[in-house]
């Protein structure tokens, strides 16, 4: 949530228009290397190796002697990358934003040479990240990316009055400094102590490099899809790429929170499946998780169409970022939310591959959908400007997770398809009776509230939201849906463990029978 304030704060003071534009230009190749060393590496087996030596006490010193070693080894390669980037930056800006004029190309290098220096101070922070993860110290942990984004608000209010444009890339690096202090603290007491060691040809280091590239290559294709596009958006109008970043901000929103996490929750249980031989219970976990993410995505979908103006203008509708712009960047966010479900079913797909221990059909797969999407958006952009990306990251989404999925089936038989699309006639009723409820209830309370004030706005999204809620869970109820049983299943144990908690406290104090 504290991204959406950010974004709030960063629309309101400086709109859609040049000083967003540059600052989100400035922002990608940094980003795209960093995504790339970085996660790649960590992502790869840094978290498997150090826990299997932290278990074991014999091991602990070797732990944090790997855990020095990945700081080196991915701080020489950050610093080694940067510095070239620092060099580079004017030409590498000409090559990122071809639409810009000159002097907002030189801006968008002189942002960049300053963001620099946060991606190091990341790359240091993913690494005491790592180490938190692994010692399940999720606390500071997930307080990290909070302070970070306070960095860049802080650089939005102060450092762009003090410094100019300039200030926001300011506060990118004190939000990093923030980001690595706070997790750097999160190790005292853990045992782990910085030393200069530097042991790049042992065999821990020659592990993690080679599991990491088939990761980097996957996460790449994806980088590199949106790099393009945002390449392409600087060739649009004034405030195209801020209005695209924004957009795609807002709708990964349900992404991140449910497919995220049903991809990472469902990954150990996929790959123990696997393991054992047990190809019926993976099929049946990789359906059940489908189902389970439909349930949650499906009604996202209808939510996002129906209310994208109010959700935007919630977001960043503010000061500066005009009724225009929240126009273009509503209809922007349309196009992402009509391909909710392949981009979900994309991270259960591609867990499903690692489970396997196939990395190539993926990264294959991301080839030929980026391919697409880049086509398609040189296509759709001439007609329908920056929407056109959204059509066009869409188009690639699609075309990923229908490659996924033949492929999957034909790796591993029967995906219980069945199954799935008895849900699906079950949700998708629901969906569209919630659509109606949802489209009626809106056009009650725009007659009554006006969109001129974010508590009228946030009044008109949680009045329609909830009507639509339960229209949906109750048609679920008369149709006996099992993915919503599941859902009130928890709720169902923790009522029921109240009940026997106060029964057991009534016996104690005599005032129950036994």
């Amino acid at each position: 949530m504290i991204g959406f304030v950010r974004d709030r704060v960063l629309a309101g003071m400086f709109g859609a228009g040049n000083t967003l534009d540059v600052y989100y230009a400035a922002f990608k190749v940094p980003d795209f290397l960093f995504n790339l060393i970085v996660i790649g590496a960590l992502s790869a087996s840094f978290i498997p190796l150090f826990t299997s030596y932290y278990q074991n006490p014999l091991q602990r010193a070797r732990a944090w002697q790997f855990t020095n070693t990945i700081l080196h080894l991915i701080g020489f390669g950050m610093i080694l990358v940067t510095l070239i980037l620092f060099v580079f930056a004017n030409q590498i800006a000409v090559l990122i934003a071809p639409g810009f004029d000159h002097l907002k190309q030189a801006q968008v290098a002189s942002f960049t040479r300053v963001m620099l220096l946060s991606e190091i101070l990341l790359a240091f922070s993913m690494v005491f990240g790592g180490v938190l993860q692994s010692l399940k110290r999720f606390f500071l942990y997930s307080l990290a990316p909070i302070f970070y984004n306070l960095g860049i608000i802080i650089g939005a209010f102060f450092f762009s009055k003090w410094f100019g444009p300039i200030g926001l890339a300011m506060g990118v690096v004190l939000g990093a400094l923030m980001h690595v202090s706070i997790q750097a603290v999160g190790l005292i007491g853990t045992g782990y102590r910085y030393k200069w060691e530097v042991h790049f040809k042992n065999r821990d280091v020659q592990t993690v490099l080679r599991t990491m590239l088939p990761r980097v290559l996957g996460i790449g294709m994806n980088q590199l899809l949106f790099l393009i596009l945002t390449i392409i958006a600087s060739t649009l109008a004034v405030g195209s790429v801020t209005i695209f970043q924004f957009a795609y901000n807002i709708e990964f929103f349900p992404i991140g929170v449910f497919a995220v996490s049903y991809a990472i929750a469902a990954f150990p249980t996929l790959s123990e499946h696997v393991a054992a031989h047990r190809m019926d219970k993976f099929q049946s976990v990789f359906a059940l998780t489908i189902r389970q993410l439909l349930f949650f995505m499906i009604p996202a979908t209808m939510t996002f169409l129906l209310l994208r103006a109010q959700i935007v203008r919630v977001v960043v509708g503010a000061g500066a970022f005009d009724w225009n712009a929240t126009i273009i960047a509503a209809d922007t966010l349309a196009f992402f939310a009509l391909t909710f479900i392949p981009q979900a079913c994309v991270y259960i797909l591609a867990r499903a591959f690692f489970a396997l221990g196939d990395t190539v059909t993926p990264l294959t797969a991301g080839i030929v959908s980026a391919l697409l999407g880049i086509t398609s958006a040189f296509l759709f952009t001439q007609t329908f400007g920056v929407i056109g990306l959204a059509m066009a990251f869409g188009v690639s989404e699609c075309v990923n997770a229908g490659l996924l999925w033949v492929l999957l089936r034909q790796k591993v038989g029967s995906l219980h398809e069945s199954t799935i699309l008895l849900s699906l006639f079950k949700l998708m009723p629901a969906a569209l009776f919630s659509g109606v409820a949802m489209y009626a209830t809106r056009a009650f309370v725009v007659r009554h509230i006006e969109l001129d004030s974010f508590i009228n706005v946030l009044t008109q999204i949680f009045a329609t939201g909830v009507v639509g809620a339960i229209v949906y869970l109750g048609v679920l109820l008369l149709l006996r849906s099992e993915e919503l049983t599941s859902f009130l299943a928890p709720l169902a144990r923790w009522q029921l463990k109240q009940v026997r908690t106060t029964e057991v406290i009534n016996v104690n104090d005599g005032t129950g029978t036994v």
